[in-house]
């Protein structure tokens, strides 16, 4: 074999190389990088559901001092 010849291959056999491993970098990177999108929205179902919940009990006990209090709605018979 040639001197070109080897060093064609070299260089094709390090290119391919190179190729393959930035592929399976890319894809590793891929798969965290949407790893993480599910934790983000698993995370925003959780804060979601504790602010709803909170704004359930906020309406029961609001339900609750309506029966107990009075409320009037801030207008004064008296004021023009």
């Amino acid at each position: 074999m040639s001197t070109a010849a080897k060093t064609t291959l070299a260089t094709t056999a390090l290119g391919t190389i190179g190729i393959i491993l930035f592929v399976h970098h890319q894809q590793t990177a891929d798969k965290a990088a949407m790893h993480q999108g599910v934790i983000r929205d698993m995370e925003q179902q959780r804060i979601k559901r504790e602010r709803q919940a909170d704004f359930e009990m906020q309406r029961v006990l609001e339900e609750e001092y309506r029966k107990v209090q009075s409320v009037s709605d801030g207008k004064e018979e008296g004021a023009k």
